[in-house]
């Protein structure tokens, strides 16, 4: 599993106007190529009457799928760009579908790849973008006397505190960055000289959200 990666949040979609002609864009978060299928034929059906709805995904841990479609537009106008733009803003389990309606004005082969890459970034934009961070779980189990000293602690780091567990004792659930983990613990044996249980539990991403300056740096 990749320690972080990013990605779109679930779905969002924006337009532009191109000398008239309509560009529509929309995205979705897909995990795998028969959701990104999915996605691209609910927007055909959408807009059945409109003259090109181009497509491209790009899914996997190391961006193992990747196809582009251009749907009737000159070859390398439309699904090419769209999927060039996910590239360099290194999205991961992320498809795109641009919707043109016909203004009357041609916009060349030029104009094309700007247009539909420019509808591709503005709809990504318009959805959001997170970086999602594979966390260690750990439940960290103290006695009550410790209570307000470690939740203000750890409300006060870094680290995800997720629940608060009131039994005998009470438990902490903490997530924290892979790389951080045994720092972590021995935070932990510092702060309650060594005075609390701890053990691992699942691992699992958090998502933060993340800039447009992030998306184009990766």
């Amino acid at each position: 599993m990749l320690k972080s990666y990013l990605t779109v949040k679930k779905n969002g979609n924006d337009e532009i106007i191109i000398q008239k002609s309509r560009f529509i864009g929309y995205i979705r978060r897909v995990e795998t190529e028969e959701a990104a299928q999915e996605f691209i034929q609910e927007i055909k059906k959408r807009h059945a009457d409109a003259p090109h709805n181009c497509s491209a995904y790009i899914i996997g841990e190391h961006d193992q799928i990747q196809k582009a479609n251009d749907d009737g537009e000159p070859s390398g106008t439309a699904g090419v760009p769209m999927l060039e733009v996910l590239k360099k803003q290194h999205l991961k389990d992320t498809a795109v579908v641009v919707t043109r309606y016909f203004g009357g004005i041609k916009l060349g082969a030029g104009g094309l790849i700007r247009a539909y890459g420019g509808t591709t970034s503005q709809a990504i934009k318009a959805t959001g973008v997170v970086r999602r961070e594979l966390m260690q779980g750990f439940s960290i189990m103290v006695d009550y006397t410790l209570l307000g000293k470690v939740e203000n602690e750890l409300r006060n780091s870094p680290h995800q505190l997720e629940n608060i567990n009131y039994m005998e004792n009470v438990e902490f659930i903490v997530f924290v960055k892979k790389d951080e983990a045994e720092a972590f613990q021995k935070w932990i044996i510092d702060l309650t000289n060594d005075q609390a249980k701890i053990k691992t539990v699942d691992q699992k991403y958090i998502e933060i959200d993340v800039t447009s300056a992030e998306t184009e740096n990766g």
